[in-house]
């Protein structure tokens, strides 16, 4: 355990002279969230939420140790060049993991580098041990001494190399935005209703939900990133980024959904995106008769691809802005797409690098080999925020509220049943546009007792929001949301 932290220490130093190298532990991680089945990610989103990448590094972490203390009982019981061998193969498959990434063959260096350190660390301590006395308490202190000594230098390794890595970090607040071409108005008061334990109607970027692929968060330099247009087009181009911002930016408020969104679930926000309508781009580039499809590719290799004719009027944006500041980081700074009334697996992808025109016969992009499906329009949905579920609350009147949404269609109508009695038409806030979330409330005298809310929504079409359960595979949940109360008297 001491070798494998020895050459995770050194692979971290390593790391630290280029931007695009990376510790070990992540490139393997990255191989695992591409290689597992989808049921797997769902279990891990279903268990986990949002923290379901610290669940897999730490599950990465701990399988290393795992490994890590068997080949040292190998080497010291068995052959010390069996262990030797253990540690060379963790560090092939580091290295393995890693040229297969974004930085290429060289992203195979810490690893191989780190193996190296191991299992140097390994053949030391291994004689060390050999030549300790057990009956001599001055013979165990010295080899203790020397295994604890090399933790510590790892450890004082690791931290250096993290440090020197800092130098790479990009701080988006350097970024200035210019004022949209097209802005919008302050949000009205009255979309959103003043209920306490109600979501707020934008979503603030600290609050918004995070779902992606990315192990970790890609750190790309403005000066340095472009955007290709390429494909089935007629003048494919490339794209600074400053030759992005100076083209006509319009302001957008929109609402993003997760496709692995459960019925009531939180993956769901709002903001207002700032950036370049797409269309605009790809008329420019021309699309070709040919094309039905638009992939959008990030600079790890994630791919996203929706439909051509989501391309119908409606503000489907390269963003470079969210609420007012430059994209987060986490959010796909320095830019991404955003296409409202689809949900994010086809149509959001962050870290944007290309915009490839292509064939749905011809591509499947990441999560459709997985199983998902090709076209995934956001289906209509509500959520009760408050009270929330299990809540105890006081007998008489209480609010009833929460937010529904089905984007490009719009909220017509919103209806609450408590128990088994009849449905009720909840208060509906004033509609901003049809692809942002709406919020309701409904003023209930409760009475005593244990209690069970249901909402449903009716979209603006006048389609009904289906009673029928089903799972977000492969195309999105579907169900009512119900919650319990407890109605004290």
């Amino acid at each position: 355990m001491v070798a494998a932290l020895a050459a995770l220490a050194k692979a971290q130093l390593v790391a630290a002279f280029s931007p695009t190298l990376r510790n070990p532990i992540l490139d393997v991680g990255d191989r695992v969230i591409d290689g597992v089945p989808s049921a797997v990610k769902e279990f891990a989103i279903d268990v986990f939420g949002t923290a379901d990448k610290p669940a897999l590094l730490v599950g990465i972490g701990l399988v290393t140790l795992a490994y890590s203390a068997l080949v040292g009982v190998v080497a010291v019981r068995r052959s010390r060049l069996i262990g030797a061998l253990g540690v060379g193969l963790f560090g092939l498959i580091g290295a393995a993991s890693a040229v297969v990434g974004p930085a290429g063959p060289i992203g195979a260096a810490p690893s191989l580098v780190g193996a190296a350190a191991g299992i140097g660390v390994l053949l030391w301590l291994v004689r060390e041990e050999r030549q300790m006395d057990p009956h001599l308490a001055a013979s165990r202190r010295s080899f203790f001494k020397a295994a604890g000594s090399a933790a510590a230098a790892s450890v004082l390794l690791a931290g250096v190399g993290s440090l020197a890595s800092r130098r790479f970090e990009i701080e988006t607040d350097t970024v200035a935005l210019p004022r949209p071409d097209r802005s919008l108005d302050p949000i009205p008061d009255g979309v959103a209703f003043p209920e306490p334990g109600l979501d707020p109607f934008v979503t603030p970027n600290a609050d918004f939900y995070r779902i992606d692929t990315a192990l970790t968060v890609p750190r790309i330099d403005p000066e340095t990133w472009t955007l290709q247009i390429s494909g089935m087009v007629d003048r494919p181009f490339t794209l600074t980024f400053d030759e992005l911002v100076d083209r006509p930016l319009v302001e957008s408020d929109i609402t993003l959904t997760c496709v692995s969104n459960e019925v009531g679930g939180k993956l769901v926000g709002n903001a207002r995106w700032l950036g370049v309508r797409l269309d605009d781009l790809l008329e420019e580039a021309g699309i070709q008769p040919e094309a039905d499809q638009v992939v959008g590719r990030s600079v790890d290799r994630y791919t996203c691809g929706f439909p051509v004719s989501a391309l119908d009027g409606r503000d489907a944006l390269v963003a470079i802005g969210m609420n007012g500041e430059p994209l987060p980081l986490e959010h796909g700074f320095p830019a991404r797409l955003i296409v409202p009334g689809l949900y994010g697996y086809v149509s959001a992808t962050k870290w944007l690098a290309e915009i490839e025109l292509t064939r749905f016969d011809q591509f499947d992009h990441y999560w459709v080999d997985r199983g998902w499906a090709q076209r995934a329009p956001i289906k209509t949905q509500s959520r009760i925020d408050t009270p929330a579920a299990l809540a105890r609350i006081p007998a008489g009147q209480t609010a009833v509220a929460g937010v529904a949404w089905a984007q490009t269609r719009g909220i017509s109508r919103v209806e609450v049943r408590i128990d088994d009695g009849p449905w009720q038409d909840a208060e509906l806030a004033e509609e901003l546009n049809d692809v942002t979330w709406r919020q309701w409330r409904l003023a209930w005298d409760a009475t005593p007792g244990r209690h069970q809310i249901t909402v449903r929504a009716t979209d603006g079409t006048g389609s009904v929001q289906t009673e029928e359960r089903a799972r977000p595979i492969p195309d999105g949940a579907t169900g009512w949301h119900s919650i319990v109360v407890l109605v004290d008297a």
